[in-house]
């Protein structure tokens, strides 16, 4: 007849270890959001400054084969992301979509001039740079006036340059909430085996082997919690791009391969350490420190 153990082997995934991973897991969405807004931040305001028109107003006197070789010219300069040719025709056409009447009916002619439409490189879109575009555009001889919101650009740039520091702050302020929350955590793991910790430093125990399944079950929870929630920020960036397709220009794969990396660097970085110094504070305490803590 078999004999029965003497004792049976705890289970590694206990409620306390499911408990500490759906903590971290939670921190670590908080965290990764962070750092989501913070990246896809920098690619909405690029998104937004390539997005400003500039509309240079071609002369009459100006033949259409003219127009196509400034506009071959134009696209040459490093701050023209990408250009379109307008006829006088066309600017018609749209107008009279527009206000739902035909000008040229009661003017007796087409009022509107032919056009080239550009889009600045992001890096181009700010006051010092397009006051230096427009003097390279004024050079040419048959463009008459260059139309612009230059009101919009200069409040773009303010609010983006103003969230950009409120997302800083922010990013340093969750940083430090979300090390405390885990630290915590982690800190009435360990305090709950402060005697088996004692136990074993009585019995002779190196640090190191006392502190080494402590470090390895904290790995693995910031390896499973990071996991989790890298799962939940992947599924939401998935469903946004699902309804609004054009989110793809802000939400990039190499945003959320960034989010990845940095939400499984803080879940094990952040789940080791805090680990290593709490298990170091017990080890260090004598015996009757333990009862007063």
């Amino acid at each position: 007849m078999k004999k029965p153990k003497s004792h049976s082997t705890p289970s590694y995934f206990d409620m306390q270890f499911i408990t500490s991973t759906i903590s971290t897991m939670l921190v670590l969405l908080l965290l990764g959001l962070v750092v989501f807004f913070i990246l896809g931040a920098g690619n909405l305001s690029i998104f937004v400054r390539e997005n400003f028109t500039f509309s240079i107003l071609i002369n009459d006197d100006m033949k259409e084969a003219d127009i196509m070789i400034l506009q071959k010219k134009l696209e040459r300069e490093p701050f023209v992301k990408e250009s379109t040719y307008i006829s006088k025709q066309q600017a018609l056409r749209e107008q009279t979509e527009a206000m739902g009447t035909d000008p040229q009916e009661f003017l007796g002619y087409n009022p509107f001039k032919a056009s080239i439409e550009i889009k600045l490189n992001s890096h181009y879109a700010n006051p010092d740079s397009i006051a230096v575009v427009e003097r390279v555009i004024k050079r040419e001889s048959n463009v008459g006036e260059i139309l612009y919101q230059k009101e919009l650009i200069n409040a773009v740039n303010d609010n983006i340059r103003n969230i950009s520091i409120i997302l800083l702050i922010l990013a340093g302020i969750l940083a430090f909430i979300s090390f405390a929350l885990i630290n915590n955590t982690i800190k009435l793991a360990v305090y709950a085996k402060r005697f088996l910790i004692h136990t074993m430093k009585l019995v002779g125990a190196s640090w190191g082997f006392i502190r080494r399944p402590f470090l390895v079950r904290n790995f693995w929870i910031g390896v499973i919690a990071a996991l989790f929630a890298n799962m939940i920020l992947v599924g939401a960036a998935y469903w946004l791009i699902l309804y609004f397709p054009d989110l793809i220009r802000v939400v990039t794969p190499e945003i959320m391969l960034l989010v990845i990396v940095a939400v499984m660097a803080f879940g094990i970085i952040i789940t080791y350490t805090c680990a290593y110094f709490s298990v170091n504070r017990y080890l260090r305490m004598k015996n009757d420190a333990l009862y007063a803590v």
